[in-house]
């Protein structure tokens, strides 16, 4: 029998994505009936504000039930872009939604282009092919509205990300990108009877009887073809009659796996009986669709069942429905108009199964069901596929491929293997690996499909040889391959049956000639991402879905950590740029030395030593001690020794200093132990260093302008002596003395270089600007120590200034 089935894989998944955002954060009301419809409300979720960090992900599941009529969106989030600005921003910072069909996105290996094509209100038009995904800016505001026309009942994601690329999952040094939050308001709603779909739940859905009609042989003729079973399925009906552009819907559900999907009419009539008119001329449109009710404008495999029947190879397991649809009853034949009302017809569906182990045309392959073999100490679903009492490899868990393989083949050409083996719901977010190693050249295609028997025409991932395979698609890598060894992961493999096929070429010789091993198993990071970096795992929103993620070094990045961001050569400048430049901190810590000012020399040694110990480890060189440790260290003696530098340039006693410099000590290391990258801390700290110069200021004014032990009438008339404009004109002399004006400027130049670059940084430019920053700082302090002028005599002040006081007392008291 022919095939004239029209596959539309696209339209299959037309709008799916949406339904993706029903599983995030929210709080699911109670069922309710809603008036009007026979529909009610599944579900329905407000998400409460929700903030995504930079490079930072989230990702949702919602499973569709099959009795779900609509969906409602209703999305506002903090980002500002409209759809010229977003072409402009780089992808690595850019606010991304991205949905897929059945798993996880992953958009840092998506090859389709950035779609922008998108208003402020709504999402139109939205397509997706089957295992890729779309992303899109994350819009301001969104709303819609879709149906179950529009959409399939299945298992959906979506992940929302704040920057996407190679960049993501590299380590930084440094994370200066903005945040983002967002809101929303989904829900679900549902019809409350199983007959009954659409958007309203108004339209009929004829549920097809089905039986199974015994063994239906294959051609005797030919050795090694077995029989194989049939389920018939009709609907309740003996005749269906329908108007002209009329479109009735029927559904069934596939259990097993099925060599093909037969959809013919039976006793096509025309009414009324005596019309005039040719049946021959009639179309009689057959549409068909996995998941969803199909349209004329939307299905995955259409037909004229008045010409021939529609034949879908391996159709995929789970609920299917079929619309028919009449056309061209009343047209002009022969000069004279047909006066056809209506057609009439019986609808039988025909299921072709194959026995236990068998599958592939005529049921003459070989079809294993692979065992789930958890792997010791692992974390969940991580496990191999296994031959039930196949021959297994000693710790290896590897298993013999020549001997399970189909010993029949067409016209002595090829032979087809088929395996089947289950990804567990919730494993969604681990990567199927499949590896065959031969001694030999191998003679084998492998073809993997989710639902449904691959074959050469209908497929979701395959590899031939190394230059023709699924290298387009987004989850398919391929490894290290070669004419001995294939290896590739599929990414965020799918829930649910999965068949692998092997196609063995030129199997007409001896296949017991050389060796060649398989395994399959599901894994979380792929090739342990590459050894630059570590797996991590994580739950989404719903709890329900496991997901792996690689963490990569400073010098590497990509969803498996492959792609080298920073060469060796440039890492090792790095390294060099970033350590070296601590050694500014010499000429402060020099200069303190010399002063005498041991507390600031302590400071500004253990400052730079720590730094340059810090970014040894932050860029993987070395760690002495663990990275929070030395970051701590870093940040909070950077504070101690810009504030210290103000505290210096006072002349109060060193016991007032102790307790500045304590209280500084506390607060600084407050602000380094909460968020100390952020960029406000340089104000604080800023802020910090001037209060405690001011202090020190009113301090030394308070102690050198007052005597503690004169009386009231010895101050007021102290006061009374000494006129506002000659004081200020002295309080001015001695500021203007009491500084190198050169070094103040040269400081105050470093301080807004250091400012400048500290601004600067970025992810790709840290290592530059924080080199600077780190020069520019030191620079700056040592400017200001130089630019103190130190009184060498002022020793010999304070006992001047007591006999003068002493004799002014008995002056007075001679006088009284």
């Amino acid at each position: 029998m022919a095939e004239n089935s029209i596959l539309c894989s696209v339209s299959s998944l037309i709008l799916s994505i949406f339904i993706l955002f029903c599983c995030l954060f929210g709080h699911c009301n109670s069922v309710e009936q809603l008036g009007g419809y026979d529909t009610f409300t599944i579900s329905s979720f407000k998400y409460p504000e929700t903030q995504i960090r930079p490079f930072d992900m989230r990702y949702i599941r919602v499973d569709l039930p099959p009795w779900f009529s609509s969906m409602s969106i209703a999305l506002k989030s903090s980002v500002n872009l409209d759809i010229k600005s977003a072409k402009k921003v780089p992808k690595s910072v850019l606010p991304m939604i991205c949905f897929r069909d059945g798993s996880l996105p992953l958009p840092d290996v998506s090859s389709t282009s950035l779609e922008v094509a998108l208003s402020n209100r709504s999402f139109d038009g939205i397509q997706v092919l089957q295992n890729m995904e779309q992303c899109y800016p994350v819009p301001r505001n969104m709303t819609m509205k879709l149906t179950n026309e529009q959409i399939s009942a299945r298992v959906l994601y979506f992940g929302l990300f704040n920057g996407v690329g190679p960049t993501r999952t590299q380590s930084k040094m440094i994370v200066r990108n903005r945040a983002y939050s967002f809101t929303a308001n989904i829900s679900v709603e549902g019809c409350t009877t199983s007959t009954m779909q659409g958007q309203y739940c108004n339209q009929t859905i004829e549920l097809l009887s089905c039986a199974r009609s015994g063994n239906s042989s294959g051609n005797g003729s030919v050795s090694g073809f077995f029989n194989q079973s049939m389920v018939l399925c009709r609907n309740n009906f003996e005749t269906s009659c329908h108007g002209d552009g009329e479109m009735k819907i029927y559904s069934l559900e596939i259990l097993r796996i099925t060599e093909s999907l037969t959809i013919s009419v039976q006793n096509l009539r025309l009414r009324p009986l005596d019309s005039i008119g040719n049946s021959s001329r009639i179309y009689l449109m057959c549409f068909a669709r996995y998941g969803a009710m199909p349209l004329a404008t939307l299905h995955d495999y259409s037909g004229d069942l008045n010409q021939s029947p529609l034949v879908i190879r391996f159709p995929k397991v789970g609920q299917w429905y079929i619309s028919i649809l009449a056309l061209h009853l009343a047209k002009e034949i022969g000069g004279a108009l047909s006066n056809v009302s209506k057609v009439c017809y019986s609808l039988e569906v025909q299921e072709l199964e194959c026995p236990l182990g068998k599958a592939g045309p005529n049921c003459s392959s070989e079809r294993y069901m692979l065992q789930t073999v958890l792997r010791k100490y692992s974390t969940p679903f991580e496990s191999y596929y296994l031959p039930d009492g196949g021959d297994v490899i000693s710790d290896a868990l590897n298993f013999h491929l020549e001997p399970l393989l189909s010993n029949y083949s067409v016209g002595g050409l090829d032979t087809w293997t088929y395996f089947l083996l289950d990804v567990p719901r919730g494993a969604a977010g681990g990567n199927l690996h499949v590896r065959l190693m031969s001694d030999r050249k191998m003679n084998y295609e492998i073809y993997a499909r989710n639902g449904g028997l691959p074959s050469l025409i209908n497929w979701d991932y395959y590899y031939v040889n190394k230059t023709s395979s699924s290298g387009d698609s987004v989850f398919f890598v391929l490894y290290n391959s070669s004419d001995e060894k294939v290896d590739f992961y599929i990414l965020y493999v799918k829930e649910g049956i999965w068949n692998i096929a092997l196609r063995h070429l030129n199997s007409t010789g001896d296949i017991s000639d050389g060796q060649t091993t398989m395994s399959i198993s599901l894994e979380r990071c792929p090739k342990r991402c590459s050894y630059h970096g570590s797996c991590k795992s994580a739950l989404d929103t719903s709890g329900l879905t496991l997901y792996s993620f690689c963490a990569c070094d400073r010098n590497h990045g990509g969803f498996d950590c492959s792609i080298e961001i920073v060469s060796h050569q440039g890492h090792i400048w790095q390294s060099i740029a970033l350590i070296a430049s601590n050694a500014a901190a010499v000429f402060p810590a020099f200069w303190a030395l010399r002063q005498k000012a041991f507390a600031e020399w302590v400071v500004y040694t253990v400052s730079g030593i720590s730094s340059g110990l810090y970014h040894a480890c932050d860029v993987g060189t070395w760690c002495v001690l663990s990275f929070g440790v030395l970051q701590f260290m870093d940040f909070w003696l950077s504070f101690m020794a810009v504030v210290s530098t103000f505290i210096y340039l006072t002349t109060i006693d060193e016991v007032f200093k102790r307790a500045i410099h304590t209280a500084v000590a506390i607060l600084t290391a407050l602000m380094a132990i909460t968020k100390a990258t952020r960029s406000s801390n340089i104000i604080l700290v800023m802020g910090i260093g001037a209060f405690g110069l001011l202090l020190g200021w009113l301090i030394e004014f308070s102690t050198k302008y007052r005597s503690l032990s004169c009386s009231m009438g010895l101050c007021l008339n102290r006061l009374e002596r000494w006129p506002s404009r000659e004081w200020l004109q002295n309080l001015v002399n001695t500021v203007m003395k009491r500084f190198r004006w050169g070094f103040v400027l040269a400081g105050f130049i470093a301080l807004a270089m250091a400012a400048i670059s500290w601004n600067l940084e970025s992810s790709q430019s840290y290592w530059i600007w924080h080199s600077v920053w780190h020069v520019a700082i030191y620079s700056s302090s040592f400017f200001f120590l130089c630019s103190k002028v130190i009184t060498i005599n002022s020793g010999n002040r304070t006992p001047t200034d007591a006999n003068y006081q002493l004799t002014q007392q008995d002056s007075l008291s001679q006088g009284a």
